[in-house]
C-alpha cells in the first residue's frame, strides 16, 4: 500500500513540475513577444521621419527619358519611407506613353527602385498609333523609331488579328522572295496587301494564305505587256486571278507634257 501511495505521490509531483514548466515557458514567450513589440514600436518611432532620398531607374528604357520617369515618380509624396504608396508610383510611371509595365520596391534605408519595361514598336497602326509585339495599340512619339515599320490599317479592335495575319503572310511571302510592307483590313473584313515592289494584292475575306500562295505560284508565269508593271492582283476568285497593269513611263511623259 505504501509503495502504491509513493508512486502516486511521485507521479503527481512530476505532473506539477510539468505544469510549472509549461506555464513558465508560456510566460517567457509572452514576455518575449511584448519586448519585441515594444522594441519594434520604439524603432518605428525613432525612424518615423525616414525619407526616400535616392531614386533608381532600372531596365534601360530606350524611348523614355529618365528625367520623365523621375518626374512621374515625384508626383507621389516621397516624404515618408514607410507611408509611401508604391502602387501609386507604379500607376504614375505606367501612365507614361512608352512604358508597358513598371515594378516598384523600396530598399532600406532610403532608396526607391523602379524597374521599367517599355513597349517594343513593331508596326504603325492607322497612320498615327503604334503596335507592340503582342498586337496591342499604344500612342507615343519618338525620333528613335526603327526605320521602315510596316503600316497596318483596320477597324478599332482588330489590331491583334491584323498583326497576327501580317506575320503569317509576311513569312509565307518571304520564303518566296517577296517583302510585305503594308496590310489593310476593311470595315467589311476584306484583306489587302502591299508589297515592296508596288504590287497590291486583293485577298477578300477568306482563304487568305491559300490566295497568297496562288499569287506566288502564278507570278513567274505572268506575261507582262511591254513597259508595263503589275499594279493590282485580284485574288477574290475561287480559281484564277485578275491583273491590272500600270505604265510608269507613259505616266511620267504625261506629267511632263502637262507641266
Amino acid at each position: 500500500m505504501r509503495a502504491f501511495l509513493g508512486k502516486v505521490y511521485r507521479g503527481a509531483k512530476r505532473q506539477n513540475w510539468s505544469l510549472i514548466g509549461g506555464v513558465s515557458f508560456f510566460l517567457c514567450v509572452v514576455i518575449g513577444i511584448g519586448q519585441l513589440f515594444f522594441g519594434v514600436s520604439d524603432w518605428l518611432v525613432t525612424h518615423k521621419d525616414a525619407q526616400i532620398k535616392q531614386l533608381a531607374v532600372l531596365g534601360k528604357p530606350k524611348y523614355t527619358n529618365e528625367n520623365e520617369i523621375l518626374k512621374a515618380i515625384r508626383k507621389v509624396d516621397l516624404s515618408s519611407y514607410f507611408e509611401l504608396d508604391v502602387k501609386q508610383v507604379q500607376r504614375e510611371v505606367q501612365a507614361l506613353p512608352w512604358v508597358a509595365t513598371a515594378s516598384v520596391r523600396k530598399q532600406w534605408p532610403n532608396t526607391l527602385q523602379v524597374y521599367v519595361v517599355e513597349h517594343t514598336p513593331v508596326a504603325i497602326w492607322n497612320s498615327d498609333l503604334l503596335l507592340n509585339q503582342a498586337g496591342e495599340v499604344f500612342q507615343a512619339n519618338s525620333d528613335k523609331l526603327p526605320p521602315h515599320l510596316p503600316q497596318l490599317y483596320g477597324p478599332e479592335g482588330s489590331e491583334q488579328e491584323a498583326w497576327e495575319v501580317f506575320g503569317q503572310l509576311k513569312a509565307l511571302l518571304a520564303v518566296n522572295q517577296f517583302k510585305l510592307e503594308s496590310l489593310a483590313l476593311s470595315e467589311r473584313f476584306a484583306w489587302q496587301l502591299w508589297l515592296d515592289n508596288g504590287i497590291r494584292l486583293n485577298l477578300g475575306r477568306t482563304e487568305k494564305a491559300k490566295r497568297v500562295q496562288r499569287f506566288i505560284d502564278v507570278f513567274p508565269h505572268l506575261e507582262k505587256p511591254e513597259g508595263a508593271q503589275i499594279d493590282v492582283v485580284d485574288l477574290r476568285y475561287d480559281t484564277g486571278l485578275a491583273v491590272s497593269w500600270k505604265y510608269p513611263d507613259k505616266e511620267q511623259s504625261q506629267n511632263k507634257s502637262a507641266a
